[in-house]
């Protein structure tokens, strides 16, 4: 039988978002720190792209499907917000977005979470159970 990759790709994700809240949260507690530099994580995309071998060419006219390299979840540092823009004291966090991110985490965890409940509700009806 072959596996089933949902539950796989749903564990991926919500690795992904426990890297990302602990990097919101990270920022955050250091929104005072001088010269801390807010931090985010890569897109979920390029984990995606990383993690699964693309479709082959079988045309020079087909799309390039170009690998992000690794399937590590990078931390770089995120782009200067234009409204705070640097501090004073050197600081580039900015509150207001980081929860607004911190949010955003969350609806994303709980789709992640009701997804993988449908679908394993879905295997048990299918199975009769």
């Amino acid at each position: 039988m072959q596996s089933i990759q949902l539950f796989e790709l749903a564990s991926k994700q919500a690795e992904w978002l426990s890297v990302r809240q602990q990097v919101v949260s990270t920022n955050i507690a250091n929104a005072n720190t001088p010269k801390f530099r807010a931090q985010d994580v890569t897109p979920f995309q390029s984990v995606l792209e990383s993690s699964y071998t693309p479709m082959a060419r079988t045309s020079a006219a087909h799309f390039a499907g170009d690998t992000i390299g690794g399937d590590k979840i990078e931390v770089k540092d995120e782009e200067l917000n234009n409204e705070i823009g640097v501090q004073e004291s050197g600081n580039t966090v900015a509150v207001a977005n980081e929860l607004s991110k911190s949010g955003e985490i969350k609806r994303q965890y709980d789709l992640n979470t009701q997804l993988v409940k449908a679908f394993h509700n879905m295997m048990l009806t299918a199975l009769g159970k």
